[in-house]
């Protein structure tokens, strides 16, 4: 499966994602995208032949008409490698599970300020949530 990563993802992941599977990982930075942003960078990507795009952009099902889209869409919910470490399991099985057109969310946690409400530090670890799919 080929994988593009949006470029606001830590490089850690990719390493990780790479020593536990087979797929063809490649970031917006290294295939010269770095300018294109949302729309155009996913139009990139489903021209080049990718299947998956990996983001960090919660907000990305709210800004773009995802209907039609070829390209799978999994979204994390923090991009922050701390939090995501523990959670490469299930972003792996995410990405082996997406199907074109899919949109879903791996609920990472959150990142929270030193000193905020404990509560808010562990949101969400139960895993995926389908956000949509067509």
């Amino acid at each position: 499966m080929r994988i593009l990563f949006d470029q606001n993802l830590p490089h850690k992941l990719r390493t990780s994602l790479l020593d536990r599977s087979s797929h063809e990982i490649s970031t917006a930075a290294y295939k010269g995208w770095s300018a294109l942003k949302n729309g155009d960078l996913l139009r990139a990507a489903e021209r080049d032949g990718f299947d998956v795009f990996v983001t960090g952009d919660t907000t990305l099902v709210l800004e773009q008409n995802l209907t039609s889209r070829r390209l799978a869409i999994v979204t994390l919910s923090t991009n922050n490698w701390p939090i995501i470490k523990d959670k490469v399991p299930e972003i792996l099985g995410a990405i082996n599970l997406a199907t074109p057109g899919s949109f879903v969310t791996v609920e990472c946690g959150r990142f929270s300020r030193k000193g905020s409400d404990a509560s808010a530090r562990v949101i969400g670890l139960e895993g995926l949530r389908v956000v949509g799919q067509r």
